[in-house]
């Protein structure tokens, strides 16, 4: 089996990569939604991010993948207590998942004959400390969607069959992709991710031939290439990981406070969420960058991902989501 086509070798989609880095070095984002057209490297991406993010250390029989042996949950049977190093892990939750594939299944007969609780772990406990990867998230049917948000919300999955009922820590970041053209997204799912962004095929031949070019080299001479971009990914993983120390230290002035909020008013969107999000994901992309400071720039930069998702629909307004917030964010900064 081959190994994921490399991150940084993606060639342009500047704002999903940067998306995906973000969640990565703050995971507390909440999660990244890709809508653009078929063949627009969605999936590849967040196959790719797999290989990128560094590693986590877990107790290697637990099935949720707990750091430390007192965090395993009562019903798992552990046949190695050892603390290994493992890839992050990146799941992915097919469209026609039953519900037990999804949550876990409880075996009732096992339970009432033997009086033990036998629990099979579904995705969600594959993921927890990970990444749930959805394609055609747009399409995923209304009970899943229902299940994924209680999910998400508590952080905790709960199993309840017949009057027993197993619970784990379930918390992840969840990528989400799909085609606009083929549905639109539950708005209660929608504002559970925390960054939003557009991809399109190129219009340029050169970059078109580029894509080109670097594919064809991932099929036929697959060690080469991947020996070729192991430094960039190896650069980018390390970039994360001080961005991820350095994270903790920004200092958050009063005026950034004032423009996350001046901004969001400005733009109608509800509730209280934007802001935070924002506010999150500036905070990442100055860690990112290596500032100190949260400034303006830093806000400007992560605004149209952080918010376009969350706007109220003007059907006077023919421009699109991130159209508006760019209009809007020259007139609130200037």
């Amino acid at each position: 089996m081959k190994a994921p086509f490399p991150f940084s070798a993606i060639v342009g989609q500047e704002e999903m990569k940067l998306a995906m880095v973000l969640t990565a070095i703050d995971p507390g984002i909440g999660g990244v939604l890709v809508f653009g057209d078929r063949g627009t490297g969605k999936s590849t991406a967040v196959r790719a991010l797999a290989a990128l993010l560094p590693p986590i250390r877990q107790v290697e029989s637990c099935p949720v993948n707990s750091a430390r042996l007192e965090d395993c949950p009562e019903w798992a049977r552990l046949t190695s207590r050892e603390i290994v190093t493992r890839p992050t892990p990146v799941v992915d939750l097919p469209l026609g998942a039953t519900e037990d594939r999804v949550v876990g299944a409880l075996d009732i007969e096992r339970a009432l004959s033997q009086g033990e609780k036998a629990f099979e772990p579904g995705l969600l406990a594959r993921a927890n400390r990970g990444y749930l990867y959805i394609d055609e998230v747009n399409l995923l049917e209304d009970h899943i969607v229902d299940l994924l948000l209680d999910v998400a919300q508590s952080g905790q999955n709960v199993v309840e069959r017949e009057g027993l009922s197993i619970r784990h820590p379930a918390r992840f970041v969840l990528v989400g992709s799909g085609n606009p053209e083929e549905g639109e997204l539950r708005p209660q799912l929608l504002d559970r991710f925390g960054l939003s962004v557009e991809v399109g095929s190129p219009k340029d031949i050169p970059t078109r031939i580029e894509v080109i070019r670097r594919r064809d080299a991932y099929e036929n001479d697959h060690a080469a290439f991947m020996a070729k971009w192991q430094e960039e990914d190896t650069t980018l993983r390390e970039r994360i990981l001080a961005a991820r120390t350095r994270l903790s230290a920004i200092a958050t002035p009063e005026a950034a406070l004032h423009d996350c909020a001046e901004l969001c008013v400005a733009l109608g969107s509800d509730g209280l969420r934007g802001e935070l999000t924002l506010l999150r994901t500036g905070r990442a992309f100055a860690a990112y960058h290596g500032a100190d400071t949260l400034t303006r720039d830093h806000l400007r930069e992560v605004a149209p991902m952080s918010l376009r998702h969350r706007l109220r629909r003007d059907p006077l307004d023919e421009a699109g989501s991130g159209a508006r917030v760019g209009r809007v964010i020259e007139e609130v900064f200037g």
